[in-house]
């Protein structure tokens, strides 16, 4: 494959700036101090305990649909799926986090506080906190996997920031390398390093408007990925084949650029940890 073909384009960056509830698309991003993309994951529910209130702990919060208005820094929950649930309420995210976390812990039945972290967010991975990375040509492969399941279902299943245009199944397999090397990419003017494929939680199983469990999803996803996987991919990085999207690390003098939709991506070459 010529060098060319290892170029694409940043078509689409999705946030998600209640960690748990539903992203929303943005033209641009800025990438925080702690590696993320600002305002992803800025705010998290803890229960109790102080544990995340989140898809890999309380299946019902698939159940909550969370419109986010960014310029007002607003949200607007609902649970469309559940009648007995709280009215339909709007929340401003700096101002009325309490209140949000409140109509939250009643839907859920349980109390639920809110936290808030702008210069780092929440990550699922505190070591690679960087953007985490997936190719539209993946999304179609791993929809085409399952008979009733869309591209956008897959999308929101597997939760990515920043979605490649490019075509090609596993594009984002191109940014891992082994264990001990990270490969260096360019997003516009800005550099990020690819590290690991991301290991896949109970979360892509589940349909993300109810809970349900999508029956033997894990079994089929490794059967296939394996089946599928490039000739190129592979490596040390997959220990198994529940891994899927690429996690990243932002080098320092990339803190304060944008990830902007339409930017140029080219893959700049492999480097030692």
């Amino acid at each position: 494959m010529t060098d060319d073909a290892l170029a694409t384009t940043l078509d689409r960056v999705r946030v998600y700036p209640v960690k748990a509830l539903d992203g929303v698309d943005v033209d641009a991003a800025t990438l925080a101090p702690g590696g993320g993309l600002a305002p992803d994951r800025q705010l998290a529910l803890l229960d109790a305990d102080g544990d995340y209130v989140n898809g890999k702990n309380e299946r019902q919060i698939h159940r909550v649909r969370a419109d986010f208005d960014l310029d007002d820094r607003t949200v607007a929950l609902t649970a469309p799926h559940d009648d007995e649930a709280p009215a339909p309420n709007t929340f401003h995210l700096d101002e009325e986090g309490e209140a949000l976390a409140d109509w939250v812990g009643e839907f859920l039945g349980y109390e639920v506080r809110i936290v808030s972290d702008r210069a780092g967010g929440y990550p699922d991975d505190t070591e690679l906190a960087g953007p985490t990375v997936l190719a539209t040509g993946t999304l179609r492969e791993v929809a085409s996997w399952y008979e009733d399941l869309t591209v956008d279902s897959v999308r929101r299943r597997l939760r990515p920031n920043v979605e490649l245009a490019s075509d090609e199944a596993f594009f984002e397999d191109r940014l891992v390398a082994d264990p001990g090397e990270r490969v260096r990419f360019r997003v516009g003017d800005a550099d990020l390093l690819g590290v690991n494929p991301c290991q896949r939680c109970a979360v892509p199983a589940r349909d993300p408007d109810t809970g349900a469990e999508y029956p033997e999803f894990r079994t089929r996803f490794v059967e296939k990925r394996q089946e599928t996987m490039p000739a190129w991919s592979g490596g040390g990085r997959f220990d198994h084949y529940f891994r899927l999207m690429t996690n990243t690390v932002v080098p320092e003098a990339s803190v304060g650029a944008s990830l902007r939709v339409g930017d140029a991506v080219q893959i700049l070459g492999v480097e030692a940890e």
